[in-house]
């Protein structure tokens, strides 16, 4: 079943080589799944750490929601994700031995639930970037010649 975008990492593809993608739950108050549900939320700058066997979303931004009491409302609080004992224990031995990241894609609505699309991949370099900007541009341009010519 294909979920509905609220909120997107739009620079996550292009700073990390992406090897495989999950879904999982999250916990959120009921003001905090309003704000989403109106797209007011970012994953600008967030990431995914496992603490004492448990996945945590770090540094997500999820805008208060107009007419909810945002006395002690925290926008950039630490949000626990869901999922099973397996995967976090796949997940961190992964990360122990390949030096990779953990990074959300996207926040998606999914039937009625709210799940993180996480992503497993690896920091890219400076000159990775730069080739695949050049790659991308080379068959854009063969693409262009083929269709004029």
């Amino acid at each position: 079943m294909v979920g509905m975008v609220l909120v997107s990492n739009k620079k996550a593809r292009s700073e990390y080589d992406i090897s495989k993608t999950f879904y999982a739950g999250i916990v959120l108050s009921g003001a905090e799944v309003k704000s989403l549900r109106l797209r007011q939320g970012s994953l600008m700058g967030s990431y995914v750490k496992i603490l004492q066997n448990e996945l945590f979303l770090i540094n997500a931004q999820i805008s208060p929601y107009s007419f909810a009491d945002q006395s002690s409302y925290d926008p950039k609080r630490t949000r626990k994700l869901l999922v099973t004992k397996k995967e976090i224990s796949q997940l961190s031995s992964a990360e122990e031995q390949k030096k990779i990241v953990l990074v959300p894609l996207s926040i998606e609505l999914k039937g009625n639930l709210i799940k993180v699309k996480v992503a497993v991949g690896r920091g890219l370099k400076k000159y990775e970037k730069r080739e695949r900007i050049k790659k991308r541009d080379q068959a854009r341009d063969l693409a262009r010649e083929i269709k004029y010519s």
